[in-house]
């Protein structure tokens, strides 16, 4: 990794998937038109980390001013560009997700959203970023590093 590669604390990344799985599990259970507005919050939310940075998230920003506080330092981080590339996955998902209900096409809303929650659950409890690893497939695919 060059020493201009953007990099985050892991950390932040599980806690911010915790934060995310909470709100799209708010989305498949509440009533509309409450989850079209959780789900348009979540929306900017991925298009912030996607094409702003990842720390300009109201959940990066909560982790860094009480969560990391707390904890100290990190003592290692990794590349910012595959969570930036699975923030744009979420997006892609979330904004199927909501423009699909406000379309009146709830089955095909919610099951966008349920493949979101679960990616965002899975990253949170295990630590595993599927969309990191899409990235990570597309550049080895590519024939590049990441």
């Amino acid at each position: 990794m060059s020493h201009d590669t953007p990099v985050v604390d892991p950390r932040a990344l599980r806690f911010t998937a915790a934060v995310t799985s909470l709100v799209l599990a708010l989305v498949l259970v509440a009533p509309s038109p409450v989850r079209e507005v959780l789900l348009g919050v979540q929306v900017a939310i991925f298009a912030l980390g996607a094409f702003v940075s990842l720390s300009a998230s109201p959940w990066a920003w909560l982790f860094r001013t009480v969560v990391r506080p707390r904890i100290g330092a990190p003592q290692r981080t990794e590349d910012a560009r595959p969570p930036r590339f699975a923030q744009t996955v979420g997006l892609v998902f979330t904004a199927i997700g909501l423009l699909a209900l406000v379309a009146g096409l709830t089955t095909v809303g919610l099951v966008a959203v349920g493949l979101a929650f679960v990616a965002a659950l899975l990253n949170a409890t295990t630590g595993l970023c599927l969309g990191c690893e899409l990235y990570l497939t597309t550049r080895r695919l590519a024939g590049q590093t990441a």
